[in-house]
Formats: structure tokens, sequence, C-alpha cells
């Protein structure tokens, strides 16, 4: 699939930064064009919910590109973004009026936060996603005024260990029966609740905002319970929708994020998608199709699309795999949890809990982790080499702390 024209990235997030980075390493020859929306530097975002909100001197950006220099070979458009594909032409017109020819075009385009209806317009509803909300969102931190989260989810969960270290009060509403029901087994979030109780995070499960209400400095939200949370900022973390208005708009398909195949490619050849705004198969799971919104998944397609754009092999799509700091503790998923219905628990201590999912068969199909530090890394790594490999390991072996997970392999 090697380009014979200019390479155009559109979106210059964690996925189509990392592919203008490597395809410049690569020495490749052609113009290449990152289209970004944001007026600044491509930059990591996962620390924004974790490190940059916590109480440091500095809040720290960290640049994606090392050194924070782009390299010479990639033409950066920041502060500007795609208005339409013409497909016919092979150009992309951009909002400050540019017209891009391309060779081969990457969507890279993310996604956005879902937003809440009836919180729209009020003074003190904020959202997390990009550097501009996070820098507006720690000062409040600092303030030390009590927060409510909306959304149970990574993002809440970790604005709530920063806010608790400022020692802010923190109440988190969550309409499901429980924490991280989305990729997370009950086991593994009841011990992550378990952490935020005892750093003095309050839950309200099982209960939604009916209505949002501004009095002054203070905003009431009324629950569907009929109880009353009194807070001076609202955090809103009820997930993320992909950004496909433009692939729609150009005649993609699209379904639930950018439809591409298992190597990337849209259903114009010409065009590829990749990282939070793509919908793609997973072999390992029988063809099954999903969208991640997820770091490593950003940097993994970013690497496939590099390899083909440079005429070169690529292999199966990786592992799907997440984490999430929370206070000193590490949160470590591989694969998807929903694949397998039987449940193995290991507990190497009492601080540590590991969850292995087993289907039907017997093969491990996903693994999770949670303990402090990165307590639990090495055998999540370790379990996804067995889950890549297929093995059926005999349950009472994954439930024994004392049997080396590397012997099973």
């Amino acid at each position: 699939m090697k380009t014979d024209g200019p390479i155009v990235i559109i979106g210059a997030g964690e996925a189509g930064a990392t592919l203008a980075a490597d395809l410049a390493r690569r020495g490749n020859s052609l113009p290449i064009h990152l289209v970004g929306a944001e007026d600044c530097a491509p930059y990591e975002r996962p620390p924004l919910s974790k490190a940059h909100l916590e109480p440091d001197e500095i809040a720290r950006v960290v640049p994606l590109f090392a050194g924070g220099d782009i390299p010479d070979a990639i033409i950066h458009h920041r502060g500007v973004h795609a208005l339409r594909i013409d497909r016919a032409a092979r150009t992309v017109e951009l909002s400050d009026g540019q017209r891009l020819d391309y060779g081969r075009l990457v969507l890279a385009t993310g996604a956005a936060s879902r937003r809440l209806p009836i919180a729209e317009g009020i003074v003190g509803i904020h959202y997390l996603r990009n550097l501009r909300e996070a820098q507006a969102l720690r000062p409040l931190l600092l303030a030390g005024g009590p927060i409510a989260i909306l959304g149970a989810g990574f993002i809440g969960l970790e604005v709530a260990a920063a806010a608790r270290k400022h020692g802010t009060a923190v109440s988190v509403i969550e309409p499901q029966a429980r924490i991280l029901a989305r990729g997370v087994s009950a086991s593994i979030a009841g011990k992550v609740q378990e952490l935020h109780e005892r750093n003095g995070v309050a839950f309200r499960l099982g209960t939604s905002v009916s209505t949002i209400d501004r009095s002054g400095d203070t905003i009431a939200l009324i629950l569907s319970d009929g109880g009353t949370i009194a807070a001076t900022t609202i955090v809103i973390g009820i997930g993320a929708v992909p950004e496909v208005a433009l692939a729609r708009e150009a005649g993609l398909m699209v379904d639930n994020g950018i439809t591409v195949d298992a190597r990337l490619q849209t259903s114009d050849p010409a065009i590829l998608a990749i990282g939070d705004c793509c919908a793609f198969p997973l072999s390992i799971y029988g063809g099954r199709r999903v969208r991640l919104e997820s770091w490593r998944n950003a940097r993994d397609q970013a690497a496939m699309a590099a390899a083909l754009l440079s005429g070169e092999a690529i292999g199966e799509m990786p592992l799907p795999w997440f984490w999430s700091d929370q206070y000193d503790h590490g949160l470590q998923v591989a694969g998807l949890i929903d694949e397998g219905g039987t449940e193995i628990l290991r507990r190497p201590n009492e601080d540590v809990l590991m969850s292995f999912h087993l289907a039907a068969d017997g093969r491990l199909v996903a693994a999770q982790g949670f303990g402090p530090g990165q307590a639990v890394a090495r055998d999540i790594r370790l379990a996804e080499m067995l889950i890549g490999r297929g093995a059926r390991p005999d349950p009472a072996f994954l439930a024994d702390p004392s049997v080396k997970l590397k012997s099973l392999l």
C-alpha cells in the first residue's frame, strides 16, 4: 500500500501525531501534513486526568514529540480543522482556507466528551478531554471547593483521586449499580471503590441527576432518588463519542466509529482511520468489531499505519489493553472481559487482586489486575502472552498465587 503522494493526517492527538513522528523517523520522502484543531504542539493526554491535576508546584504538559520539537519533515497545521473531504479530487479543505492534496489520507479524529443536555450553559460545569479543559479544572481543585463528579468511569475516578490529594471533598454520582461497569469486573471494581472510600470519596450509585440548579457560587444537583448534592464545581465524565462527522459527510462507512478492515482501511482505499475514531475487527475474538479509547491502541494503530504507508507487512491487531493510575495504585486490563463467562480470582496478597476470564472452551480471553504501583504489570503482561497463544490454563493454577504465570506458558 505504499503511497505515491502527500500524506495528510487529520487529528494531532496520540494516534495522528505518533503516526506522523513514525513516518518522519522512517525517512519518508513525501510531504507529511498533520492537521490539529488545538493551537499547540501535540501532547500526551493520559496525564491530564492524573499528574496534571495533582497538587505539584507545576502542572506539567508532556510533549508527544521527543524533546517537544516537531520534526522538520512534518508540516503541522495547528489551530485548524478539516471542513470536508473531496474523495474524487483527493483533497481536504481546511478551516483556514487551505486545500491539501493527498495520496493517502489518515483520519485520526479521535472522540469527544459525551455531553449532558441538562448541564449545557451552566457555569461551573466541566468536561475533561483536552489541555484547555484540564487547565481550567486544575485551579478549581487547588481552590478546594467541594466537587461532584458525574460518572464513575476511568476519567471520573482519576479526577476524584487527584481532587482528594488536594483535600477537596468529592462526591461521585453513577447511574449504574457499581463503578467501572464498562470493561472491568465487579470484583476488581469493588477493590477500586474500597480504595476511594478509604480516601474519603462519597459514592451515590444507582442514581442519576434529574435537575441542575445554580445559585450564587453553589450548584445543586437534584438526584433521581430524591437526594441533593451541593458543589462549587461539577465534572462530567459520562463517556465519549467518536468524531465521525467528517467521514460520514465524505460518504465513508460509519458504525460506532469509522468502519475499517484489519488493515485500517476505510471503505475508500485511499483513506485509513486509526485511534479512538475507528471501529475495527479483532481476529483473536473471531473478527468481533470494536472501538477502543485507549492510549496503547492509538499508538499500536499508528505503528501499523506507518508500516502500511511505507509498504511494509503488518501483523494482527494487538490485544486490547487499558490502564489507570489512582492514588498510589494501578489498574490494568488486557483483553475484553465480556468474552469470558468464567472468572477466576487470584489474591497474591491483601493489597493485590488479579482476575482471569475464561471462554466456554477454557481459553483465557482476558485478565485484570489492581494493586499498589506496578504490582500487577508483570502478571498482566504474562496473561497477554497466554491470551495471544490461545492458552487453556488450569483454573486451579490461575487461582493459586504460588503457581507462577510464566510456568503456564
